[in-house]
């Protein structure tokens, strides 16, 4: 059986601008053990190609912005979603104008 429980936050919350190219990724540390959820919202008006990886190096090659197939996950404009990766997860992300992105590390729904 599951338990569903608020999302909680777990540690300072990062920011980055996507633009056409990747800006340097940022790091969310969640103060927990093990913590490997983040609350992401797109603050901006078009989609941005989120590259996300266990080092800084592997963020930048997933944020590619997505063809046909590919390691970045589309974030929708204004989207605000909790999502599961690995803990301390690198983030950046691409898209075709300049989408302010906002990364807090933390635990729930």
């Amino acid at each position: 059986m599951s338990v569903s429980a608020p999302f909680a936050k777990c540690g300072n919350t990062v920011t980055f601008t996507a633009n056409v190219s990747a800006p340097t990724p940022v790091q969310a540390i969640s103060a927990t053990l093990g913590g490997n959820q983040y609350r992401i919202l797109n603050a901006g008006t078009v989609t941005v190609f989120l590259g996300v990886g266990t080092t800084a190096a592997f963020a930048t090659d997933n944020s590619a912005a997505v063809t046909s197939t590919g390691g970045a996950v589309p974030l929708l404009p204004g989207t605000d979603e909790i999502i599961t990766f690995v803990p301390n997860a690198y983030f950046t992300g691409t898209a075709s104008t300049s989408s302010v992105v906002y990364i807090t590390p933390g635990d729930g729904d």
